[in-house]
């Protein structure tokens, strides 16, 4: 696992940042936590999706991330995801899990990547299995091999908790 700090110029993490939480970013609703998770009661988040493989209509907000993907320099791209929830009265860590599970198993997914790019600062943070807990900073990117589960939380201290989701192969 790779932790970077200020992972982008400041200058291009605030473009980014400005439109992601501006009101021109459409956000669809998910009645489950996660893509990957089955419907748990009173849990929801919304989402924003940049690019699915084999989906021939994307974003019209993909091309701000193109500051990211240069960095991260991906073979292919399976996913890139907008994650968006909302303030709780306490911290609720979602389940465990893999974002690409239904799609690859085993030693496949161990081929692939998942980084997460966080947006805003909170007291939210995602939780790794083996009890590892990285914190909702700004301009912060973790970088993990795709087959280690993981969560998020909701946070307390702000609106929202917004991340970005990767999933690619590596050039590395």
């Amino acid at each position: 696992m790779e932790i970077i700090d200020n992972f982008l110029d400041q200058k291009d993490f605030d473009v980014l940042q400005n439109v992601i939480m501006s009101d021109k970013m459409s956000w669809f609703y998910l009645d489950k936590p996660t893509m990957e998770t089955e419907k748990e009661e009173g849990r929801f988040q919304f989402i924003h999706p940049f690019f699915t493989l084999n989906i021939k209509t994307n974003s019209p907000f993909l091309e701000i991330l193109n500051p990211i993907l240069e960095i991260l320099d991906p073979v292919s791209l399976f996913r890139i995801k907008a994650n968006l929830l909302t303030k709780t009265h306490n911290i609720v860590e979602n389940l465990f899990h893999i974002d690409m599970q239904s799609n690859l198993a085993g030693e496949k997914l161990t081929q692939w990547t998942t980084s997460i790019f966080y947006i805003n600062t909170n007291n939210g943070y995602t939780k790794f299995e083996d009890g590892t807990k990285v914190k909702s900073v700004a301009n912060k990117m973790v970088i993990f091999p795709a087959n280690i589960k993981h969560a998020g939380t909701s946070c307390t201290d702000q609106k929202r908790r917004i991340v970005i989701n990767f999933n690619y192969f590596s050039r590395y």
